[in-house]
């Protein structure tokens, strides 16, 4: 029997004594599917440490006839400890163990991070509901063949891969692990070191199941979660949102989210599924990566023709004058271009 609430540990044993049969209450449904869905250690030790938090707080005494074990040598000494109280230590020291793995993972994302921000690329990370189409439109816009499939949580583990803009510029797209409402406080915790990848992204993107009945409310389920993560500046300022399963709208629907999405550029309807609407979504993301331009003057020797084509590839080129020895440009570079460069500068510099 599952129970579509959080139960107490006291009104689970209850109901289960009176129903004779197992019950399940939404947090332990939820730990469940996540048990199912995860693939990689990381995820495996998430779940866990989820799922023994919630196992802690749930022991009760079935043990009457061990209520106490002596302690001592021979008849000697007092009672030792209750069944409880070994449970708990058996669970808090594999508690113990689990958060200093994952703080290793922590550490090892980091690292990666910073990597990357060695040779720095935007980073757009894709939220949204769990089955919203997350994984699916990671798949269209990448390639990458990762597994999505129509079930709740099918991704557990955050995947990056490189996308090429329309205008050529590169950046890396995060696939992430779907929400839910009212997501049990452990289950956020013992997350965290995957969403980190979202607190470091330069752009969210809320993918939307807009077929949903249910679309409005679990719009607010996410905003909810992302706040959770101190996100709220993000939040605020409107995050880009992908109108996904446009193709399963009746056309009088779809032409309403297509007039609305006309009317705000933070709104873009595709089909993730079909490709619909993916190129123009391609465009959005680039603009606003455009729009974070930094416009800067250079001077660059005319011998030096690799940084001069890295340049018209990786920026907009919006003046150039050469004189005898050099090329004057006036180029826009996003953020992230313009620390590249500076490192491939002072690279070149004897």
């Amino acid at each position: 029997m599952v129970v579509d609430h959080d139960l107490t540990p006291v009104q689970q044993r209850n109901l289960e004594r009176g129903w004779t049969c197992k019950v399940i209450d939404r947090t332990g449904l939820i730990l469940e599917i996540f048990g199912e869905r995860a693939q990689t250690r990381e995820g495996s030790l998430q779940v866990e440490l989820a799922a023994l938090s919630y196992q802690r707080s749930r022991l009760v005494r079935s043990w009457t006839h061990l209520e106490r074990q002596r302690g001592g040598l021979g008849f000697v000494g007092g009672p030792g400890e209750s069944q409880l109280e070994v449970d708990r230590r058996l669970i808090d020291e594999r508690i113990t163990r689990i958060r200093k793995d994952l703080t290793n993972v922590v550490r090892t994302r980091e690292l990666h991070r910073a990597a990357r921000r060695r040779v720095p690329y935007p980073i757009v990370a894709l939220v949204g509901y769990t089955n919203a189409g997350k994984s699916t439109l990671f798949n269209r816009l990448t390639g990458a063949g990762v597994a999505a499939e129509d079930k709740l949580f099918a991704t557990l583990d955050p995947r990056l891969r490189g996308v090429t803009l329309p205008s050529g510029r590169r950046m890396i797209l995060s696939d992430t692990v779907g929400f839910v409402s009212d997501l049990p406080t452990t289950l956020v915790a013992a997350f965290r070191a995957t969403l980190e990848e979202v607190r470091a992204a330069d752009i969210i993107v809320h993918v939307r199941d807009i077929a949903h009945v249910d679309t409005d409310a679990q719009r607010h389920d996410v905003h909810g979660v992302l706040r959770e993560l101190e996100l709220d500046e993000a939040v605020d300022a409107g995050l880009i949102e992908a109108l996904n399963k446009i193709d399963l709208l009746d056309d009088e629907t779809r032409q309403r989210v297509v007039n609305v999405a006309e009317r705000d550029d933070k709104l873009v309807p595709l089909s993730a599924v079909t490709g619909e609407g993916a190129e123009a979504f391609l465009k959005r993301l680039d603009d606003v990566l455009a729009e974070s331009q930094k416009v800067l003057n250079l001077s660059i020797p005319l011998s030096d023709g690799a940084s001069l084509a890295w340049l018209y590839e990786h920026g907009d080129v919006l003046d150039r004058v050469d004189d005898d020895e050099c090329a004057n440009v006036r180029v826009g570079l996003d953020e992230a271009n313009a620390a590249r460069f500076a490192q491939r500068s002072s690279a070149r510099t004897p």
